[in-house]
């Protein structure tokens, strides 16, 4: 079954995400808060650590708006973290520069046992309010997106540690102990759930769930730790919280997008930078509406590259069926803030493809 499509709305985005092809397509970039933008480097040194910039309101905001201010993007994205939800039940969650993130890695049962869900929603009470915050500072056309990550990928970063190749000890426990990775799916799909609904009640008019790990799993556990745990928190949302659309990610599913869309019933999907346009608007199109899917790298090495790798996207996925231009994955710390200005303005500019 198909989410609800959003409510009738004078934002770009929420218009697209409600069916409408809208010309020019709406654009945002994930991770467009960011260490390319010279103000958040300011201002994260300004906050200390960088879970101090998450959990503190004034700052988060200020770096959400950010992007806003230089770009005009039609939508913008708490600035938080997929694991401020590990971090949330009780494990503990540090990140240290030059390393990245570094987690208590849950070893057993009893660790598990420790994880409180309980918990989520006071300790992410400085986050709810900065999307509370967010809601009334953000300009009238532009729409507040929530988030999270996927339980599966959210999940790899607690049994390994931290980043990983090759998952090996999340999928040992994925093969090798079903019932008890089970366990801790379930505790992520309902702390998860919680938390986007708080987020929704908060002020966000869209969800995006981050899966950034979906396309390491083989097809029958992609169906199960990918599409069913999302599955099941866009059916929470489209039950509680109905009209509010899901954005759904799951990136390297490949193939599996189509199947990824029907069985979690999102009314939008994320295309990574793998995907073929030509082939998205024959396979996933007619089923969602799409978002993405330029290479992050595009933005780094600019000029002819960027522009004409932006223009096949404007040809092929928008126009005619509803899309929202954005990357294949988030922009990078050492893309050149004019080149972003030069994507905005190339799309913002351009005509509609006849054919559209």
């Amino acid at each position: 079954m198909s989410q609800t499509p959003a409510a009738p709305s004078s934002k770009p985005f929420l218009r697209a995400l409600g069916g409408e092809a809208v010309w020019p397509p709406p654009v945002w970039l994930m991770r467009q808060a960011g260490r390319y933008l010279p103000e958040y480097r300011a201002t994260r040194a300004d906050a200390g650590g960088f879970l101090d910039l998450c959990y503190t309101p004034d700052f988060a905001v200020e770096v959400t708006l950010q992007p806003l201010r230089r770009y005009n993007f039609d939508a913008a994205i708490l600035f938080s973290d997929i694991l401020v939800v590990p971090h949330a039940l009780g494990q503990h969650v540090a990140f240290k520069q030059g390393e990245g993130p570094v987690l208590d890695a849950l070893k057993d049962e009893a660790d598990l046992a420790k994880l409180d869900t309980g918990r989520v929603l006071d300790h992410m009470r400085p986050v709810l309010e900065t999307v509370a915050g967010l809601s009334k500072a953000i300009p009238e056309t532009t729409a507040l997106i929530g988030f999270a990550g996927a339980p599966w990928t959210v999940a790899t970063y607690m049994i390994e540690g931290g980043g990983s190749k090759d998952f090996a000890t999340t999928k040992a426990w994925a093969y090798g102990r079903p019932d008890l990775f089970a366990r801790l799916i379930d505790t992520l799909v309902t702390a998860t759930g919680d938390y986007l609904i708080a987020q929704i009640d908060a002020g966000a008019e869209a969800i995006q769930i981050f899966d950034t790990w979906a396309g390491a799993l083989p097809e029958a556990d992609f169906m199960r730790w990918v599409v069913d745990p999302i599955g099941r928190i866009a059916a929470r949302i489209r039950s509680e919280r109905p009209g509010v659309p899901v954005i759904g990610f799951p990136r390297g599913a490949g193939v599996l997008y189509p199947t990824f869309v029907r069985e979690t019933g999102v009314v939008g999907v994320s295309l990574d930078t793998s995907v073929p346009c030509d082939w998205a608007v024959e396979a996933v199109q007619p089923l969602a509406v799409t978002q993405g899917n330029l290479d992050p790298i595009h933005l780094v090495a600019g000029g002819d590259a960027q522009d004409a790798a932006t223009d096949h996207i404007l040809r092929t996925l928008c126009g005619k069926n509803p899309h929202i231009f954005n990357l294949g994955h988030g922009i990078v710390p050492q893309t050149p803030p004019e080149n972003v200005a030069r994507l905005m303005e190339r799309i913002r500019n351009a005509a509609r493809p006849v054919e559209a």
